[in-house]
């Protein structure tokens, strides 16, 4: 069988994406999905995104890891299927549209911005060495001094698979602040196992966690990512964090077919 399927990054965050409307994919088949998002041997991509129909919303989005297991909210991932849905003349510029976090709210600026609303964060954990919290995805968060020759991929698996967090694991987020409105972070994504050139829920988190830190006051910042920049905006209430969007590009790379 033969599928359609068409290629997005966000900040080098790269997705291979299935409109399966009509329910063909065969979405139970781990290793199929795994050979898909293979760099050598399959198109390439740190995940797969399928769209789907869904009866209260715009559709709904079905994310999986590059080793083909289905995982949580990725953010890069929903600003990329929403610039797709867009593609597809499934929505105009707002849409609203359901994921394993649950529902969100985007638009899609003239610029080709993508502006996606995340979950709101009420638990914040803090200790002196770190910061932990869920933006959709887990993630660990941990302020580094020479961010651009730390080794992301060592020091992050160790975490990752470390007693930390046991047998699920975390994303892991090293930073480094550079202004009071600005910060760069490297991000090991678990599932694809390796450092990546961006993380929407990571950069969403490191947003929050510095904030929560009072590194800065803003509830606006800016993030360098390895592939580009984000930017991440809340309101905060009372230690909560609402509103929270994470904005940045969604590019169109490639359209193909491929036998299955």
């Amino acid at each position: 069988m033969q599928i359609e399927f068409y290629k997005y990054q966000g900040t080098g965050n790269d997705f291979v994406m299935v409109d399966n409307r009509q329910g063909i994919f065969p979405k139970d088949n781990i290793e199929l999905i795994a050979h898909l998002c293979d760099r050598r041997f399959g198109i390439g991509g740190d995940g797969l995104i399928l769209l789907e129909n869904d009866p209260e919303t715009d559709f709904k989005m079905v994310y999986y890891n590059s080793d083909g297991n289905q995982s949580s909210m990725c953010g890069n991932g929903g600003r990329c299927l929403v610039a797709f849905a867009k593609k597809l003349n499934v929505i105009d510029d707002n849409t609203t549209f359901i994921a394993t976090d649950g529902l969100h709210h985007a638009s899609v600026a003239d610029n080709g911005i993508v502006s996606l609303q995340m979950i709101d964060v009420e638990d914040v954990k803090i200790t002196p060495e770190y910061v932990f919290m869920n933006t959709g995805s887990p993630h660990h968060i941990q302020l580094v001094e020479d961010l651009e020759h730390y080794n992301v991929k060592e020091n992050g698996a160790s975490i990752r698979y470390g007693e930390l967090y046991g047998k699920q694991g975390s994303n892991i987020n090293f930073v480094k602040k550079i202004d009071e409105t600005t910060f760069s972070l490297r991000t090991y994504e678990r599932g694809v196992e390796d450092e990546t050139l961006a993380c929407g829920t990571g950069a969403t988190a490191v947003a929050i966690a510095m904030n929560a830190l009072g590194e800065t006051k803003a509830n606006s910042i800016d993030l360098n990512v390895e592939g580009g920049k984000l930017v991440v905006s809340f309101d905060k209430k009372d230690g909560q964090f609402t509103n929270v969007f994470l904005k940045g590009p969604a590019e169109f790379v490639f359209k193909g077919t491929i036998e299955i």
